[in-house]
């Protein structure tokens, strides 16, 4: 290493809400030297990229923000996506991270220098060194977009809702959307009111529940700016409800059948045709793929406004789209509601040590130890990567839990002479095992559906956190270091004075 080279201690790649919280938490442990890499021109992560009409958080506001940033301004119980993005940015501001982050700036690959133990990070400027590297890039960035024949034969406007091209007009135009997953369900009732006509397909139905709330009146709005602690209550409130909910999710008999119960109630009082019932309603079990909250979908899709076609898009021929059934449309805009490359991350194949990168180490399925430390890859820490989401409550509880650890993984790298951190193998593979374990029996493996939530190639669950946040907050916070190997005593090369410790903006 020569003195010449820009270090930094600590690299955090993406600037949503995982990359936000790390800086945070780095910033009151005292750790300022460090910088965020964002390859867009903003903060806001999904939501920066996800515009499509009806955009929203299917979590309650005031529990989807940071602890550190309790917002009790919001509009609305379920936030507008461009109303969390405003947050997301004044997030930034109180942070202080105008010169630590730095936009359009992509990390194209990262590699450790075992010599000098660090990590060499190429974004296409100069170079960046870093002792330890934090993947804060989300998992729900690189839009899916299906197999379908002839899809590039389409003579209209394609585009995927996460892409979202607001220069096409849609009023009075015939729009098809294939899927019915949450971004459908919150798209559909939008394109409804100014398309001529909206043909859905539906490759599988989702289990929907109401969703309530609404418009936040001014007068709480200021009552919970005036008075900390009544917001503090209302967090801690929609904390347990949303705990409460992992019963339904994970396949408790009772809690899953009174959830079951809730949601067919709701698609008989919105939906009245027997038949349209009949194709909107799953045939697996409850929590099997992501429960869905709409009050606007039932409707929109019993209008005449919606036709729903109850099979897979299959093959495209110009303007005329054909499903799975055999039933032909005609389709002057299509857009793919396809969700994302989830299991499969994208930014697995730009990382790598030891001639290995982290998608050949995740050529099964993605694994880890404490959801954010992985074998192979000496201080690299993953947030929002395996078994790191939720199904029941905020994912946003997650990824604070996750930079709270890795603060404390960091205190334990300074102790260490050659400031390394390895995960011992063994300990990577028993917690492997401990999620397969408790995963086994949930409906996520056996309700009988397809899901974002488990990987094809192995069959293993290699997204979602089986137990409840508590559960996950009391395993990171139990852990004691020796989930690493001992250290290596063989001094390092150290900055020089003449090293800044960090890039400068």
């Amino acid at each position: 290493m020569t003195s010449l080279e820009r270090i930094v201690d600590v690299a955090i790649v993406g600037a949503g809400f995982a990359g936000l919280a790390m800086a945070g938490a780095l910033r009151r442990a005292g750790r300022d030297d460090f910088v965020v890499l964002e390859r867009a021109d903003d903060v806001g992560g999904t939501w920066r990229d996800n515009t499509y009409p009806g955009v929203a958080c299917d979590v309650p506001a005031h529990l989807y923000s940071l602890a550190a940033h309790p917002n009790p301004h919001w509009s609305r119980t379920f936030a507008p996506g461009g109303e969390i993005q405003t947050y997301l940015r004044d997030v930034a501001a109180r942070e202080r991270l105008s010169d630590r982050l730095r936009v359009r700036t992509p990390m194209l690959g990262a590699e450790w220098d075992a010599a000098d133990a660090v990590w060499r990070i190429d974004t296409g400027a100069d170079p960046l060194v870093a002792r330890s590297l934090v993947l804060a890039c989300g998992r729900l960035t690189e839009p899916h977009v299906p197999a379908i024949d002839g899809l590039e034969s389409f003579d209209g406007p394609l585009f995927h809702s996460a892409r979202w091209d607001h220069d096409v007009d849609l009023t009075g135009k015939r729009v098809a959307v294939v899927g019915t997953g949450a971004s459908a369900v919150q798209l559909v009732p939008e394109l409804a009111r100014c398309a001529a006509h909206v043909t859905l397909f539906q490759r599988t139905p989702a289990w929907i529940v109401p969703r309530g709330g609404g418009e936040i009146p001014r007068d709480d709005r200021e009552r919970l700016a005036e008075n900390p602690g009544d917001l503090a209550r209302l967090r801690a409130e929609l904390y347990a409800e949303g705990e409460e909910r992992f019963a339904s999710r994970s396949g408790d008999a009772a809690a899953s059948a009174a959830a079951r119960a809730m949601a067919l109630a709701h698609l008989h009082a919105q939906v009245s045709d027997p038949a349209l019932r009949e194709a909107l309603t799953p045939d697996y079990a409850f929590g099997c793929k992501r429960v869905l909250l709409s009050d606007a979908f039932y409707p929109a899709v019993a209008s005449d406004a919606v036709t729903l076609e109850p099979t897979a898009l299959m093959a495209v021929d110009g303007s005329t789209l054909t499903a799975a059934s055999g039933e032909r449309y005609e389709a002057d805009i299509l857009v793919l509601a396809t969700g994302f490359a989830s299991t499969e991350q994208p930014y697995a194949d730009l990382v790598r040590a030891d001639d290995t990168t982290l998608a050949d180490h995740w050529s099964e399925g993605m694994t880890s130890f404490g959801s954010t430390v992985v074998a192979g890859f000496p201080n690299l820490f993953v947030l929002n990567g395996p078994n790191a989401s939720l199904g029941h409550n905020s994912a946003v509880l997650m990824a604070e839990e996750q930079a709270s650890y890795v603060v404390r993984a960091l205190a334990e790298r300074d102790r260490r002479p050659d400031r390394t951190l390895r995960v011992r193998p063994e300990a990577e593979a028993a917690y492997t095992d401990e999620i397969a374990a408790a995963a086994a029996s949930t409906p996520w493996l056996t309700g009988g559906c397809r899901n974002w939530y488990v990987d094809h190639r192995s069959g293993r669950l290699t997204l979602l956190w089986p137990g409840t946040v508590q559960a996950f907050h009391e395993r990171l916070v139990g852990t004691d270091g020796s989930e690493f190997l001992p250290s290596v005593d063989v001094p390092v090369t150290q900055p020089t004075e003449a090293t800044p410790t960090h890039p400068r903006p």
